[in-house]
């Protein structure tokens, strides 16, 4: 009996299914390449990306509360403050704070207390990043009344923190404003400039004068303490602290006494006082008004009467002392120079002065309108002889004015460290008159060069440096700030002077003050004094208003100060109006040095010492 019917197709069917067609290679390599997969992506995150994982993990469990540094402070070269600190409230706010639910309450309330715009507060904690692990400042300096109110709110504004801050102060005010001049919080556009050096959102910095040439010296380094916090942002116990490193103080070559001298005598007057040590170079002050206060930036937020008090039409963020005018008659020490250097004239040189001079068609006049009849080069500067150094100007040429006035540094910057404020002032030449004028440079150029007039334009601190050079016996000088610049102190380039053409120009300076147009600075309450007055054709608003200028040092015989006083658009002369200044100057300057040793002024008690 069979049992089993044979296939029709002669075979046994197969009924398997799995692994058939290498279905099982299939699933082995896919397998394996997702594990590589996953091996790869969990190596990319561990070993790539592990640190910033981890950076963002603590940034959650772990804050960092930063300590601003103490700014350096800033002394005169006595060891008197100029600059120093102090530590108002600040209000800040953790990154991520407007990112909460309770953010629209909070930004209310802070906005009604603080009169913050709540626009403003949301972009600060942006600009910042959700992520950031550092506190942001809101606002600073608070008073009493919003301290109290945020007190009397703190059950709302859970992730506010108020503390206490280094701000700039500056307890002179005005006195020393273009000198130390202030600091700032950083701009949008400085903070991506900055960033690279360590600088964050809210950082402060020097935005001019020293605070600026000082910026590295005087910042310091930030500290801070490592915070570990709960889910809820609330503080845990600290892990970590670093102290943060103050910046280094500065001590300045300005003699406090003789800033607040000079501050006084140039009053309300728009213009500038330089005073320097003629045989190095130190800056002893630095006066330029208009002035501002430089601590109204210290505060949050600037007012209206603020903003005016630094933007008025006559620019009182300008540093006078560095802008340039044309030198007038002071000039005429650079002309002196010229016409004994080149040969063509002698020390005995004596020339007929007249009321005017007609060269080339143009008529030039001497100031007096009469002349001063044959004078040598000593009465010439004595009188300020115009007609006199036109005739020096057109002996020596264009060409030899120009390159003496070069070397007396005029026509480039000084090398003084606010470089960025510093104009190079102007020097007229053929080249430059050919491009602007499109004309030769003529004898009549010359002329108005040789009095301190036409095109030449120089600053007050040019002018100082070059009265250094017969002070100090030939040598021009790198005026400076920083007290401990030896570099600065030892720099002096000879001008290789003949002894004869120091000899003049120091005998003319001093008949200037003793017989001349300075008498009002030939008084027993000074040393004998040596100067030289400039009073320069100058308009404003279409009318004529003179700028006033007066150089001198003393003593005459052993100079160790040498004051430049500038007087712009004054209306008066050099002799009636700047020679003034610089006698309440010296007058401070040589009673406090040298108590007893000069008659006291009569017109006012005697200084007191600050």
């Amino acid at each position: 009996m069979t049992l089993l019917k044979p296939s029709p197709f002669g075979g046994k069917k197969n009924t398997r299914t799995v692994g058939r067609g290498g279905q099982s290679i299939f699933f082995i390599v896919f397998t394996l390449l997702m594990v590589t997969g996953i091996c790869t992506r969990l190596a990319y995150l561990q070993i790539v990306e592990g640190a910033n994982h981890r950076k963002r993990a603590e940034a959650n469990r772990i804050r960092m509360i930063p300590k601003q540094p103490e700014r350096g402070n800033i002394f005169d070269r006595n060891g008197k403050l100029l600059a120093s600190t102090r530590y108002p409230r600040s209000v800040y706010l953790w990154p991520m704070a407007h990112t909460k639910p309770s953010w629209p309450v909070v930004a209310r309330r802070l906005s009604q207390v603080l009169e913050v715009p709540q626009e403003e507060m949301e972009k600060k904690l942006e600009e910042a990043g959700a992520n950031s692990s550092s506190l942001i400042r809101i606002a600073r300096d608070l008073n009493e009344a919003q301290i109290t109110a945020l007190k009397e709110y703190e059950s709302e504004l859970k992730d506010v923190e108020i503390s206490t801050e280094a701000v700039r102060y500056y307890p002179h005010g005005k006195e020393l404003a273009h000198i130390l001049g202030y600091t700032r919080e950083l701009t949008p556009e400085q903070l991506k400039e900055k960033k690279q050096e360590g600088y964050r959102l809210g950082d402060v910095i020097g935005q001019m004068g020293v605070e600026k040439a000082y910026e590295k010296m005087l910042r310091g380094e930030w500290g801070g303490q490592q915070v570990e916090v709960d889910g809820a942002g609330r503080p845990l116990r600290v892990l970590g602290e670093k102290q943060a490193k103050a910046g280094n103080d500065l001590h300045l070559t300005i003699d406090l006494d003789v800033q607040k001298a000079a501050e006084k005598a140039l009053g309300d007057r728009n213009g500038a006082i330089v005073a320097l040590d003629p045989k190095n170079g130190a800056v002893l002050a630095m006066v330029s008004h208009p002035t501002f206060d430089p601590n109204i930036f210290s505060k949050q937020k600037l007012t209206q009467k603020d903003w005016e008090s630094v933007q008025g039409l006559e620019h009182p963020l300008v540093n006078r002392a560095l802008s340039a005018f044309p030198p007038a008659s002071t000039f005429k020490i650079v002309t002196t120079t010229a016409g004994l250097e080149s040969g063509k004239f002698s020390p005995s040189t004596v020339l007929q002065t007249y009321g005017s001079l007609n060269i080339g068609g143009t008529r030039f006049g001497e100031w007096n309108h009469a002349g001063f009849g044959p004078l040598g080069f000593v009465g010439a500067l004595q009188w300020s002889s115009d007609t006199f150094f036109y005739q020096i100007g057109r002996g020596v040429g264009g060409p030899t004015l120009i390159e003496w006035t070069k070397k007396y540094g005029f026509g480039k910057k000084t090398g003084f460290e606010f470089a960025n404020e510093e104009t190079p002032g102007l020097v007229p030449d053929e080249a430059w008159k050919q491009k602007v004028w499109k004309m030769p440079w003529t004898v009549g150029d010359s002329i108005n060069m040789s009095i301190g007039q036409g095109a030449l334009q120089t600053t007050p601190l040019q002018v100082a440096i070059m009265f250094s050079v017969p002070a100090n016996g030939g040598y021009r000088v790198q005026p400076h700030l920083l007290k401990d610049n030896e570099q600065a102190k030892s720099w002096r380039e000879s001008l290789n002077m003949k002894p004869t053409t120091i000899s003049v120009l120091r005998q003319g300076l001093r008949k200037v003050v003793a017989e001349g147009t300075g008498k009002a600075l030939n008084k027993p309450t000074v040393p004998p004094v040596a100067g030289k007055s400039g009073t320069a054709e100058a308009w404003k608003n279409h009318v004529k208003q003179n700028h006033a200028w007066f150089g001198a040092y003393a003593p005459a015989d052993r100079p160790e100060i040498a004051i430049v006083a500038f007087a712009e658009h004054s209306g008066g002369g050099g002799g009636s109006v700047a020679a003034p200044m610089i006698l309440q100057i010296m007058e401070e300057y040589f009673y406090q040095k040298y108590p007893g040793k000069y008659q006291k002024p009569e017109s006012e008690n005697p200084p007191k010492s600050r």
